[in-house]
């Protein structure tokens, strides 16, 4: 008797042992699965995101290495889990509006009624199937929002939507464009990186050693040969650039030193023609990349209007907000709530200014006039307290092929004959409450034809129609711009 007594004591107290050992261990995992850290008592399956303890589980999620979810389950039933504030600033809801597509085309509403007087009830066609409001139609009469209504042909690219006995303007959208200089006509929509001036540079100064002219008089060509951004605008840490004999080894050449500089793969290198080049030929290319950050991390805003578009992501400063994040803004000038510019301090070397229904036609005529109106400017230059910012978010990434300077011919200056076969460049770029980061590639096939010869309270609110630009610290010319309109192209 005495000896089973003993023996159910040892069980029991290795009982408790085990559980109090197994408590230890769960609630070290639990901790650390609920503040976004793996765990250390669980083994890691195959697959390399899941995680097996003893009675318990653990899923990950994971972008580059970094960690965006750990999650914990019991008997596969969720208990605890942790997500990075990737989530908050970087997932998001599309919202492109009321979409329609006919004739293989997107129409976008643009939140007006239609002026025009419609005497025919004939329609020229209806929609016919919805799918949900986050995605873009891809079937001809489909729509992102419900109903089946029917609608009209209307002037200048336009579907006027018979809805509720009201005719809604819808219109086909312009494209994202892109500017090879500074000096180049722009309008709404409109980007520009350095890079491909930046080449264009290599090949009139390094290789032809002239201006490049063409048989047509072609106004692009003229402004670069300006060459208004050259490599002085911008420091060499932030830049790769080669040209050469195009040649297998030249592309992995490039590729190589892109790895090593900026930890990049290229998007653009496998789309030239690298077989059977002509020893005369040429391939110039360059990378720009730089991330910067600011001092103090913005305010998550919520989402909010920018012209007829709605739900759109915002970052800036409340009227509550620490006066650290004003420190961190400069007015350039104010001289209304539409009509105003201001600059971004970085914790590095770059400068971000930001100007609110630009005026001029061209980026180099834009950021003239906001120097211009900052050397006139005898305002505050300091945000004060109570004062607000708002500033949308920024994301996109756009490729241009400048098919208007391939295939004409030009002349090095010895005589030799050449014409560009293909000209890419690359744009990508955010902005969010924390930083941002831009990365841009431009490459050139040239080809050899062997030839011969104190004021009331502002509000600095970006909703609407606006300006940006990047430039380095103590540079005169910025190397990136960007003019926008229509938000939801950036978003």
């Amino acid at each position: 008797m005495i000896f089973m007594k003993k023996i159910l004591i040892i069980v029991s107290t290795v009982l408790v042992i085990l559980v109090a050992l197994y408590t230890i261990v769960f609630m070290v995992d639990y901790n650390r699965c609920s503040n976004l850290k793996l765990p250390i008592f669980a083994l890691k399956v195959n697959d390399g995101t899941t995680y097996y303890g003893l009675g318990y589980s653990v899923r990950t999620e994971s972008i580059n290495d970094n960690l965006l979810k750990v999650e914990m389950y019991i008997l596969n039933k969720y208990i605890i889990g942790s997500i990075t504030d990737y989530e908050e600033d970087n997932k998001k809801e599309e919202n492109f509006g009321k979409v329609i597509m006919v004739n293989d085309k997107l129409y976008f509403d643009t939140g007006k009624k239609s002026n025009f007087i419609h005497t025919c009830g004939t329609m020229d066609g209806y929609i016919m199937s919805n799918v949900p409001s986050n995605t873009l139609p891809t079937k001809n009469n489909e729509a992102n929002f419900e109903g089946k209504y029917g609608y009209q042909y209307g002037e200048s690219n336009t579907i006027e939507l018979y809805i509720d006995n009201e005719w809604y303007v819808f219109k086909l959208r312009e494209e994202v464009s892109i500017v090879p200089t500074l000096d180049d006509k722009i309008y709404d929509n409109t980007i520009w990186c350095g890079t491909f001036q930046l080449i264009w540079n290599d090949l009139k100064n390094e290789l032809a050693k002239q201006d490049i002219k063409f048989e047509e008089d072609l106004e692009v060509v003229n402004n670069l040969n300006k060459g208004t951004f050259t490599i002085n605008d911008i420091s060499d840490k932030y830049y790769y650039k080669k040209y050469g004999t195009p040649t297998l080894e030249l592309k992995a050449e490039i590729e190589r030193e892109i790895k090593r500089k900026f930890n990049e793969e290229s998007d653009i290198l496998n789309d030239f023609d690298w077989q059977g080049r002509d020893p005369k030929d040429f391939f110039l290319y360059v990378m720009l990349k730089k991330d910067f950050e600011f001092k103090n991390a913005f305010e998550k805003l919520e989402n909010s209007k920018f012209g007829v578009f709605e739900n759109v992501e915002y970052f800036g400063i409340k009227e509550n907000s620490s006066n650290k994040l004003r420190d961190q803004v400069e007015v350039l000038y104010y001289n209304s709530k539409d009509d105003f510019a201001i600059l971004l301090e970085t914790k590095g070397d770059d400068e971000i200014i930001l100007c609110k229904n630009p005026k001029g036609d061209t980026f180099s005529k834009i950021y003239k006039n906001i120097l211009e109106e900052k050397d006139k400017y005898s305002g505050n230059l300091n945000m004060k307290a109570k004062e607000t910012l708002k500033i949308p978010n920024i994301n996109f990434k756009e490729k241009k092929e400048f098919k208007e300077i391939e295939n004409k011919s030009f002349y090095f200056s010895n005589g030799d004959k050449y014409s560009i076969e293909k000209a890419l460049q690359t744009i990508e770029f955010k902005l969010d409450r924390k930083g941002g980061k831009i990365k841009s590639e431009a490459g050139m096939m040239v080809k050899n034809e062997m030839g011969v010869l104190d004021e009331n309270i502002r509000e600095f609110s970006i909703d609407d129609t606006f300006a940006i630009f990047l430039l380095q610290e103590g540079k005169e010319v910025p190397y990136f711009a960007n003019k926008i309109n229509d938000i939801s192209k950036f978003q």
